[in-house]
């Protein structure tokens, strides 16, 4: 029991350097961790001491399923206030029930660090697993500085929350911006690149068989 308890101290220390995570299954190690904590509670009769048990155990086996406990949802003002202390943010302001949409100052805010900084201050209040935040920079002038990013609180980036909605906020399109990209390329090609790629293009379809044939 006292292996347990030394490495659930240590994966302690480990997350307090940064925003809690969730999405990590349950191994049968940690398991058997609580049901041996209720057990020797139980023989104890302390019945607070079972109680405690069964919630930390609960609320992990809520984490590992990364589902947000609704009863820790966080207050949406105190958010609010919470993120624009955040160093580099100049507003921010609620989408839906999840979704905290943030403008910050420069393009080098629009960075995970800044995202890590907003979800510490939301932790103390309530559950961050409850959390979007998708950044953008109010100083950016080209598409690819428009791009929001986004990640839960808790979870990797592209990854959500049991029963949350994934929602699109970009402005442009992935698509369109990759299309636009290519375009600029092509434009910036010479007329001679341009005339070799045509030559080639015309020598491919030349030498494919058609499937009408």
């Amino acid at each position: 029991m006292a292996i347990l308890l030394g490495g659930c101290a240590e994966k302690s220390s480990e997350e307090s350097e940064g925003p809690a995570k969730a999405g990590d299954p349950l191994t049968s190690l940690d398991t058997l961790g609580y049901v041996a904590g209720v057990q020797k509670a139980a023989l104890a009769g302390d019945g607070e001491a079972v109680r405690r048990e069964m919630a930390e155990f609960q609320d992990e086996f809520r984490k590992s399923i990364k589902l947000a406990d609704p009863a820790r949802a966080v207050d949406r003002e105190a958010a609010r206030q919470a993120a624009r202390s955040v160093p580099g943010v100049r507003s921010v302001a609620w989408v839906d029930r999840e979704i905290l949409f943030v403008i910050v100052d420069a393009n080098e805010a629009r960075s995970y660090a800044t995202l890590d900084g907003i979800c510490l201050a939301l932790e103390p209040l309530g559950d961050t697993l409850g959390v979007v935040v998708n950044l953008q920079s109010g100083a950016a002038r080209t598409g690819d500085e428009l791009e929001l990013l986004s990640r839960n609180c808790q979870l990797e980036p592209g990854d959500r929350a049991l029963l949350s909605q994934d929602r699109q906020l970009d402005v442009v399109d992935p698509a369109v911006r990759a299309q636009h990209k290519a375009n600029q390329i092509l434009s910036a090609q010479s007329e001679e690149d341009l005339k070799r790629q045509q030559e080639s293009l015309r020598i491919l379809e030349a030498n494919t068989p058609s499937v009408h044939d």
